[in-house]
């Protein structure tokens, strides 16, 4: 298992968070370590809250920290819980969050978990190894519609209906059981003149991995829940890497730093609404081409950062 993977915007990362030698941090998605090994050395007598709902990532986190781990409290969990964990651990406000959404390169890396298209591997493709529900329950029993439906929404894929058809089809004769199964189904149902930019498989097994995993709900429902935890002048800072959950982050983002949503024709404003956060980035930090070439991972990252007022 892989996880020797250069963290995404790391010096952005390190910049926006502010950190203070004596504050509490989070990282809500540890995965590798790769942010939190850095957050953790300059902290001196704060905490590092690191959160992951894969034990794997866990136990990864806990090598990788091992001569921080004074300062750091590892959950298993999902970052959704943010209000619970932080209750449980007598912690009323934090000073900064850290949010790296989508797989991470130790789960892609991991063949055995269904997230890569490249490696054959049971449809799997759940962050959380004690869930039930997994992309084997996506590809063999949901309809035609919802099928078309989740690759349409969530991969943004063109040939969604057409795809859709082929697994409704080709699971008549026997389940669809693996990765490279499914891959091959795609490759048929994309005529090959339209399979040229990226692997043809990459959009829909994103969509499907967002269903399993819930994560767009999941990142939209927690953000104003992550604003409410931080103290003033706190930082949220997330990287997303596809322009589904950049939307989600961008229009969030701008919901929370309006101080009255009142129609303009209202004398006064009478809605209660008030300004929770300053945008510190009015467009997304994106890697530069150094970044791209020594990390192909970084290529579609985009990085937002919001400060509580």
């Amino acid at each position: 298992m892989n996880f020797e993977h250069k963290p995404v915007l790391l010096n952005e990362v390190i910049s926006g968070l502010n950190i203070k030698e004596d504050g509490i941090y989070v990282d809500g998605t540890i995965g590798g370590a790769g942010h939190s090994i850095e957050i953790a050395k300059r902290i001196k007598t704060g905490k590092l809250i690191g959160i992951d709902q894969d034990i794997n990532a866990i136990n990864k986190s806990k090598e990788v920290l091992k001569d921080e781990l004074d300062k750091v409290i590892l959950v298993q969990d999902n970052y959704r819980n943010i209000e619970n964990i932080l209750e449980d651990l007598n912690i009323e406000k934090v000073d900064g969050i850290l949010l790296d959404i989508g797989v991470s390169s130790h789960q892609l890396d991991e063949g055995i978990r269904g997230f890569s298209y490249h490696k054959d591997a049971p449809l799997d493709m759940r962050m959380n190894l004690e869930q039930n529900f997994s992309a084997w329950d996506v590809v063999n029993t949901y309809s035609m519609e919802d099928l078309e439906k989740v690759i349409w929404n969530y991969g943004e894929e063109r040939w969604a209906k057409r795809i859709a058809e082929f697994i409704v089809m080709e699971r008549k004769k026997a389940n669809i059981d693996t990765t490279l199964q499914l891959v091959d189904i795609i490759k048929k149902a994309i005529p090959k003149k339209f399979r040229m930019d990226s692997h043809p498989a990459q959009k829909t097994f994103q969509a499907i991995r967002i269903e399993v995993n819930d994560e767009l709900d999941v990142l939209e429902n927690t953000i104003p829940k992550m604003v409410r935890v931080l103290n003033k002048g706190g930082r949220l800072c997330i990287i997303t890497f596809h322009s589904l959950e950049d939307r989600i982050v961008k229009r969030t983002f701008n919901e929370l730093a309006k101080d009255c949503i009142c129609p303009k024709e209202f004398p006064i404003c009478t809605c209660d609404k008030i300004k929770e956060i300053e945008i510190i980035t009015r467009k997304p930090i994106v890697p530069t081409k150094l970044e791209i070439d020594e990390n192909s991972r970084a290529r579609s990252s985009k990085l937002r950062i919001g400060m509580r007022v």
